[in-house]
């Protein structure tokens, strides 16, 4: 099988929109540690189960150590925080935290969710985390979208109703 360059692979995947998320985290010292991330998927309704894949680091450290995770989506104007939880440290973000169900909820977010790992899938250099999710909640407001290697904000007008 021929194989796809990296560099083409990103440009192709970057047409794909997603919203952008940061996972929080408290590691084995009960620091709260987080990255930014827009593999997140929702797997199964029942029982609702999430995934995201995240190479090692840090985060996978305080995930694998704690078996729990917190999903927050970021609103529109959230573009500082994804930055720097994406290790773009930014002065204009100052992540604001407050523990729901025992994790780090950011403040702001347009929804989160606590989940609880049930499985870990290595596939290349990312692992995959499953995750069934204790509790959530959300809020209606503009989320940040990722499209083409960029922020952009909002979902745009619905196509249909």
């Amino acid at each position: 099988m021929q194989r796809v360059s990296p560099a083409s692979f990103r440009e192709a995947a970057s047409r794909f929109a997603t919203g952008v998320a940061v996972l929080t985290a408290l590691d084995e010292h009960g620091h709260v540690c987080g990255m930014t991330a827009n593999s997140f998927v929702t797997v199964s309704l029942a029982p609702p189960t999430v995934l995201v894949s995240i190479m090692p680091g840090r985060m996978h450290r305080a995930i694998s150590a704690t078996g729990r995770y917190c999903v927050n989506v970021l609103p529109d104007h959230g573009r500082d925080l994804s930055r720097h939880f994406a290790s773009q440290p930014n002065t204009g973000a100052s992540p604001d935290y407050e523990l729901v169900d025992g994790l780090p909820r950011l403040q702001g977010c347009i929804a989160w969710f606590a989940c609880e790992v049930t499985r870990h899938v290595d596939v290349s250099d990312h692992t995959l985390i499953i995750a069934e999710v204790s509790t959530c909640d959300h809020r209606d407001a503009t989320p940040l979208v990722f499209f083409s290697s960029r922020y952009h904000r909002g979902a745009g007008a619905p196509v249909e109703r």
